[in-house]
């Protein structure tokens, strides 16, 4: 019945985006492994629409609707900057909705409420249901809540557990056939390795994970390489994963909760990251309103986060998302993870981030500029590490908060943090 429906509802990506009209909201599905044959279509045929309004979180494959002469035809809307589309946040060009990742789904449903949706699929298993493949992030939340599905089906995606949708629920559907979106391993250099060597300190084993991508997280997982039976349920998860899994140090046995398998909902690296993951059931792939959920996340015992972070002040508050008062990526899943793993019991959150900007200048400061949004209020944080050492933030006043955290500023700096607080504050 279903290989039947699927041969009916085939089309070229010309007659998928007829289902457009003006006026119509469309959203796509992501960060990475986006429908881009539906898009570029889309973009292809801008003249045949008017006030279309385009959701895409992240997008970091190449796009075309911020191009010039867009106006009036395609509008961008985001909860999430990338190198893509940060300038026209920036510009007003494009608009910006502040958002936790964990609400995306139901931002989808009570705000941004699509007319249309794109998604980006495998090809059917035998019983018709096809795979969101690496990412799975809010896409069951954009399904649920539009009006009309467009699917691209890729058989070049991995075919990933935890999540799916039926042949029946797809309105249409466009046959491609390309390599997933892959990221170059990031470069780690000494200061990173000594950050990852710290936060590899903090982690105790039979620990559960939440840890991204980037050169700190993945100079913090070579660094696990001496842990045991460590678990993983994260948010975003790359390359680093796997080797951790070949050398047996991420089992996943500990678990808590969920035990034996690694839980994410979006994983990003290179084509031997998805080989890997591909029909590989000790993977779920999973919706973020659940992989994101603090009620979830402090479920599993010893629970523990590490995230990155632009600038921190002398009070503690931190800004992950802004730089010179312009949106730079987005608030994501860090509070998420960070609420998630101060319930979770013997849990940890760690922030942590180069001490100094590859300028040279100081990311803890004594306030955060005017402008600046805060993404994690000084009450949530618990450690922070650079290069040179770990505070701990939980339970000290403001003077020792200032204190710990001049302690692992750069040495350069900390002279001048402490004259600016005490100008500000009070003796040091």
């Amino acid at each position: 019945m279903w290989k039947e429906q699927y041969n009916q509802k085939k089309v070229t990506a010309e007659e998928a985006i007829s289902h457009i009209k003006s006026g119509d909201t469309v959203a796509v599905g992501g960060p990475g492994h986006a429908p881009l044959l539906l898009v570029d279509t889309l973009v292809k045929h801008k003249d045949d629409f008017r006030d279309v309004t385009l959701y895409q979180m992240d997008p970091r494959e190449p796009i075309g609707y911020l191009a010039p002469g867009m106006e009036g035809h395609i509008h961008h809307v985001t909860s999430f900057c990338s190198a893509n589309n940060r300038g026209a946040v920036a510009s007003g060009q494009a608009d910006f909705i502040p958002c936790f990742y964990m609400d995306k789904p139901e931002l989808m449903r009570s705000e941004i409420r699509p007319d249309v949706a794109f998604i980006h699929v495998t090809p059917p298993d035998r019983d018709g249901y096809c795979s969101y493949g690496a990412i799975v992030s809010f896409i069951p939340g954009l399904v649920e809540s539009a009006k009309y599905v467009i699917a691209e089906v890729n058989d070049q995606l991995p075919y990933t557990y935890g999540s799916s949708i039926h042949v029946s629920e797809i309105g249409c559907l466009v046959e491609v056939s390309r390599p997933a979106y892959t990221v170059a391993p990031p470069v780690i250099g000494e200061a990173e390795c000594q950050i990852g060597e710290i936060c590899a300190s903090l982690i105790e084993d039979g620990s559960t994970l939440q840890i991204g991508i980037g050169a700190v997280p993945e100079a913090a997982l070579k660094m696990l390489r001496g842990k045991r039976d460590l678990g993983v349920h994260t948010e975003l998860l790359g390359e680093g994963l796997v080797e951790l899994m070949e050398l047996g140090v991420v089992t996943n046995k500990k678990k808590t909760y969920n035990p034996g398998k690694c839980t994410a909902t979006i994983y990003l690296g290179s084509q031997k990251l998805y080989d890997y993951l591909d029909h590989n059931p000790r993977f779920e792939v999973l919706p973020v309103n659940y992989t994101n959920d603090p009620r979830v996340i402090c479920r599993h015992e010893k629970m523990v986060s590490i995230n990155a972070c632009i600038q921190v002040d002398l009070l503690g508050q931190v800004n992950s998302e802004g730089i010179n008062g312009k949106q730079f990526s987005g608030i994501g899943g860090q509070v998420d993870f960070i609420r998630g793993a101060a319930m979770s019991p013997g849990g940890k959150s760690i922030l942590a981030f180069n001490s100094v900007t590859n300028k040279g200048i100081s990311k803890i400061v004594p306030t955060l500029p005017p402008g600046t949004a805060v993404t994690t209020s000084r009450t949530d944080v618990d450690y922070l590490v650079t290069e040179y050492g770990y505070a701990r933030l939980k339970g000290k006043s403001i003077r020792d908060r200032a204190k710990a955290l001049i302690s692992i500023a750069h040495p350069d700096s900390r002279a001048q943090l402490t004259e600016e607080f005490e100008k500000i504050f009070f003796k040091l």
